[in-house]
């Protein structure tokens, strides 16, 4: 046995040089290396790691950031831009005026609009044929004419009816009665175009976002014993939410910038006001940056609340929150912090 071992050893040696003398046989008993029979573990400790290269990614970069570059400096460099005009009306008390009144409207027009519109969505599912034709007609209606027309519209109904009352119908008993002139005035109308017409559309974004729960987590729950109202509200609505909000806040961000349209009815919200000043002044285009300015304001605080919104009731659909800016920034630092260490070492 021991003449077969070495002639079997021999040939290894020689075809592995550096492998130094052959061990001796092993025993019956004894176990083979980790890496495998007759073979040990690789060692790549020695080998230096090299970062995959993309040099299209930096091509387009590049690219990109020439291009800003460009449009900063023409913007800072452009004297027709005028700055200093727009710094000194930035902040004017009469444009902050104009800038609350805009978030007036918008505060109160989205939420009366949401309000309603979550009625009409409940509408639009019911059973009820007559709910339903309600509902399917007042989302037709507003959503088919302009908001210019509806704010025109409601401004002159003292036109059509002299006296709005309320009383009980086709009798002439009258709880309350007063002139429409009186009661729909500038900002009456201007709330109550933008409500309806959002109400419209935020009935729309509900509806889609209940319709996309699954039907079987409903029959799972009633079959379980759970009541409707907790299965709408604990169950339903948790997870429609993540479907309605992204929608719901590009329609709010869109009625920030659709109350400019309510300068037809001259009431001092930001365009209006803008407008107001530039007509005295003839600085058109740094008015015009004032108002621009503010509403990219106004956008971008709403986005950080649609992120962190967002982020709230994705739980239970990822496995994993996505990160803040402030996480993605402190990962993006130590990652690289440790990149640069590791390559200083090599």
């Amino acid at each position: 046995m021991s003449s077969a071992t070495t002639r079997v050893a021999q040939p290894e040696q020689a075809a592995d040089p550096s492998a130094g003398p052959a061990p001796a046989a092993a025993g019956a008993g004894s176990q083979p290396p980790a890496g495998g029979p007759g073979r040990q573990a690789a060692d790549y400790s020695a080998y230096r790691v090299v970062a995959a290269k993309h040099p299209w990614r930096w091509v387009g970069t590049a690219a990109v950031a020439l291009g800003v570059v460009a449009i900063a400096w023409s913007l800072a460099t452009n004297p027709r831009w005028e700055w200093g005009v727009v710094a000194q009306w930035f902040t004017a008390q009469s444009v902050i005026n104009g800038l609350v009144e805009t978030l007036k409207l918008t505060a109160i027009s989205g939420l009366l609009g949401f309000v309603l519109g979550f009625i009409l969505a409940l509408m639009r599912l019911s059973a009820s044929p007559l709910l339903v034709s309600v509902s399917w007609t007042f989302s037709w209606i507003f959503r088919s004419t302009p908001l210019l027309v509806q704010m025109l519209l409601w401004y002159n109904l003292g036109y059509l009816y002299e006296k709005i009352s309320l009383g009980i119908p086709f009798t002439d008993v009258r709880f309350f009665e007063i002139q429409t002139t009186t009661l729909i005035s500038q900002f009456a109308a201007a709330v109550l175009g933008l409500t309806l017409n959002q109400a419209a559309y935020s009935a729309e974004i509900i509806r889609g976002g209940i319709l996309s729960v699954d039907q079987g987590q409903l029959e799972a729950a009633a079959a379980l014993g759970i009541p409707a109202w907790r299965r709408s509200t604990r169950i339903v609505l948790p997870q429609a939410m993540r479907a309605i909000l992204p929608t719901a806040f590009n329609e709010i961000i869109g009625l920030v910038k659709g109350t400019s349209i309510v300068y037809v009815l001259a009431y001092s919200e930001l365009f209006y006001t803008v407008q107001v000043i530039y007509n005295r002044t003839q600085q058109v285009l740094p008015l015009l940056l004032v108002a621009t300015l503010w509403y990219v304001v106004i956008t971008s605080v709403l986005s950080v609340f649609q992120y962190y919104i967002e982020r709230h009731y994705s739980k239970g659909a990822v496995r994993n929150l996505p990160l803040t800016p402030l996480q993605k920034a402190r990962k993006f630092f130590a990652t690289h912090a440790v990149d640069s260490n590791r390559a200083r070492s090599l």
